[in-house]
């Protein structure tokens, strides 16, 4: 089967907007942890570093998640690949 350029763009598409996610899922997940002696700062009365580990990366990785399938379903209702309900 030959893939058609509307394909091509989807998964280039697709490819971009995960590995964007992934970079923040990164940062998120290894950077506050690699830096978390400079992230010494008050945040709601909680070491920044200790909050993020606690709550925040949560938080974030929900708004990934959420965004993630919200683009997606976009992106395929554009490309015309989108699921029936």
């Amino acid at each position: 089967m030959q893939l058609t350029e509307s394909h091509h763009r989807y998964w280039r598409r697709n490819l971009n907007i995960t590995g964007a996610l992934l970079v923040i899922w990164f940062l998120v997940t290894f950077g506050v942890a690699f830096f978390a002696r400079e992230l010494s700062f008050s945040f709601f009365g909680w070491p920044f570093s200790f909050w993020v580990g606690a709550q925040g990366a949560l938080i974030v990785y929900m708004v990934l998640i959420w965004y993630y399938a919200r683009t997606m379903n976009r992106l395929d209702q554009e490309h015309n690949v989108a699921e029936e309900v």
